[in-house]
């Protein structure tokens, strides 16, 4: 296990659209190229997660979310960073995605998780989108 003091906190949305949740692809010049991830990004120091999230939305997509309860957390080490990954349920509040910051985004179901490349810290997160119920959400 990383060092806690090493580990950055980043908080990201899950937005819902009945069937569909949104997931955004990574810019090619970034880390983690074109893999598909949930919008959000990191907590800076003396930000709560809601107004980082809602900053992060603002600013990758230009639009503004309402943060709802917490889904699921996650530590994941990549080869550059160790993040600890705070997913919540978020709705959009006002306005609509736009493409501000990343190559793409999609609104998906369930069965299209396994036709898109996401990050590696996702995969626990999809494991788990993939085994609720739409009723339990």
């Amino acid at each position: 296990m990383p060092d806690t003091a090493s580990v950055v906190p980043v908080v990201a949305a899950l937005i819902w659209d009945g069937e569909r949740f949104f997931a955004c692809q990574r810019p090619a010049h970034k880390a983690r190229p074109l893999h598909w991830e949930f919008p959000g990004g990191k907590v800076e120091p003396g930000e709560s997660h809601a107004q980082a999230l809602k900053r992060e939305c603002r600013e990758e997509l230009g639009c503004t979310v309402a943060v709802k309860d917490l889904f699921m957390e996650v530590t994941h080490t990549y080869p550059d960073i160790t993040v600890r990954l705070y997913l919540y349920n978020c709705v959009i509040a006002k306005g609509a995605p736009q493409l501000l910051e990343h190559a793409a985004f999609a609104w998906l179901r369930r069965e299209d998780i396994p036709g898109y490349l996401f990050c590696p810290a996702d995969e626990e997160i999809l494991e788990k989108i993939k085994a609720i119920s739409p009723d339990s959400r």
